[in-house]
């Protein structure tokens, strides 16, 4: 799939608002470290990897490739999700769930995992917000590449 286009805005040096990035990116379109977030300057807070918050967000996209998966696991975030292209199971320890483009999910920090059964990548876009951990389960914290 093609990178994403990412549009990020700011303020110029005479103190206008303006357009700083427009192009390709990374799958990390945005972090940020603290909550309420900095805006000032001008420094690029995306990348090719992804920072699980632990006081601030991660604004991302995530392809799962044809006929993959991902393992179960949990993560310390409360994460909002919507399907963009292609289709996805999302697993849980009860059951799981089919999601198609434009399909909603909040993950309120679960124990899950994801698998595409199709012949087609999946792209997904997920806003992270740091959450309390529910307690159960592999927690990922830090960075892992996208």
């Amino acid at each position: 799939m093609n990178a994403p286009r990412r549009v990020i805005t700011g303020i110029d040096a005479n103190g206008r608002s303006c357009i700083q990035i427009d192009g390709s990116s990374g799958m990390t379109i945005w972090s940020t470290d603290d909550s309420p977030a900095d805006n000032t300057g001008s420094k690029d807070a995306g990348s090719n990897t992804m920072s699980f918050p632990t006081r601030g967000t991660c604004f991302i996209f995530h392809d799962f490739l044809p006929r993959s998966s991902v393992p179960m696991h949990a993560t310390d975030s409360v994460d909002y999700i919507v399907v963009l292209s292609g289709e996805v199971s999302f697993i849980t320890e009860t059951g799981e769930v089919h999601l198609r483009p434009g399909d909603a999910l909040v993950d309120r920090g679960i124990m899950h995992g994801w698998r595409n059964d199709g012949d087609a990548p999946c792209r997904i876009m997920n806003a992270l917000s740091p959450a309390h951990p529910v307690g159960k389960g592999a927690t990922i914290s830090g960075t892992v590449n996208v």
